[in-house]
C-alpha cells in the first residue's frame, strides 16, 4: 500500500510512501489513492485538519518518469493522460491530476510537511495545500525542464500568486533548486524546522488549527481561496457571505464564552 493514513483525532496525516521505489514519485495508482484518502477526510464530519507527509525523506519527486516513459506513443499518451485527465466543460468536477488531489477543491486545511525533495509535481503537491512546513534541508524546484515536461498540477498558477510573477518566471523557466531557507524568503513556504521534523511541526500545527471553532476557520479559508484576483467590492461580499454564515453558527456563542470572562486580552488558551 503507497497511501496510508494515520489518524490523531481529528487530526489526520496521509502519508506517501514510494520512496524506495522512486523517491516518493508518483504513479496513478498512488494518485487515486492520495485522491481518496483526501476525499474520506472532507468528508468524514470529526476530522478537522490534513497534514500531507512523504515518508522516507522525500515529500515527492514528481510525477514517475519510469511511468512516463511509456506514454511516447501518442494515441497512448491521448487515451491515458490527456482524455483521462482533460477538464470537463461546463461546472462538472475536474477529474484528478497527474499528482493526484491537486485539483480538488476541499472544504478543510491541509498542510503540507516537507522533507527532502519536493520538486516538479512534487512541488505542485507542495503549492497545493494551504500551508507548507519545510524542513531546513528541503527543496523546491522544477527539475522537470530538464526533460520537457511542463508543470500541470497548478504549479504555473499557483506559484505566481505566492510569491509573484516575476520571481516565479525565474523558477519556473530555470527550474532551478530553491532550498528551503529561500522558499520562507520569498513566501513558496511558511514554516522552517530542522531537519526531520517537519512531520511533527506540521501536526503540531494541525492540532492548534483544529481546536478552535471550526465555521470560521473554515469561512475565512474559503473566503480566501475564493475571493483572490477578483475586484475589492466583489472580494468583500465573497467575505461578508462566508462570514455572516459562519457567524451564525458560532459566533454568538464565541462571543459569550469572550463575555464570561475567557479569552481576555489576547490569551489562547483559555478560549
Amino acid at each position: 500500500m503507497t497511501v496510508r493514513t494515520e489518524k490523531d483525532g481529528v487530526v489526520w496525516t496521509v502519508i506517501h510512501s514510494r520512496f524506495n521505489e522512486a523517491r516518493n514519485a508518483m504513479d496513478p495508482d498512488s494518485a487515486d489513492a492520495l485522491v481518496e484518502q483526501l476525499l474520506a477526510f472532507d468528508r468524514d464530519p470529526d476530522a478537522r485538519v490534513a497534514v500531507l507527509w512523504g515518508e522516507g525523506g522525500a515529500f515527492c519527486a514528481g510525477w514517475d518518469l519510469k511511468y512516463a516513459s511509456t506514454l511516447a506513443d501518442r494515441d497512448r499518451f491521448d487515451r491515458d493522460v490527456v482524455r483521462g485527465l482533460a477538464f470537463p466543460i461546463g461546472a462538472n468536477p475536474a477529474p484528478r491530476g497527474p499528482l493526484g488531489p491537486t485539483r480538488l477543491e476541499l472544504s478543510k486545511p491541509v498542510i503540507a510537511a516537507v522533507e527532502g525533495p519536493a520538486v516538479a509535481g512534487g512541488m505542485e503537491l507542495a503549492l497545493w495545500c494551504d500551508i507548507r512546513v519545510m524542513a531546513e534541508t528541503a527543496y523546491f524546484g522544477v527539475y522537470c525542464r530538464r526533460w520537457g515536461i511542463p508543470l500541470l498540477d497548478g504549479g504555473a498558477v499557483r506559484l505566481p500568486r505566492l510569491v509573484g510573477q516575476g520571481r516565479a518566471m525565474e523558477i519556473i523557466l530555470t527550474g532551478r533548486k530553491v532550498p528551503a531557507e529561500e522558499a520562507l524568503r520569498i513566501g513558496m513556504c511558511e514554516k522552517l524546522v530542522p531537519h526531520d521534523s517537519a512531520r511533527g511541526a506540521a501536526e503540531e500545527m494541525a492540532r492548534e488549527i483544529a481546536r478552535f471553532p471550526q465555521a470560521a476557520v473554515r469561512a475565512d479559508r474559503r473566503t480566501v481561496h475564493e475571493s483572490y484576483g477578483l475586484p475589492l467590492r466583489d472580494a468583500m461580499r465573497t467575505e461578508w457571505a462566508n462570514g455572516v454564515e459562519a457567524h451564525h453558527l458560532e459566533g454568538a456563542e464565541g462571543a459569550g464564552r469572550f463575555a464570561s470572562g475567557l479569552g481576555r486580552s489576547g490569551d489562547f488558551d483559555r478560549i
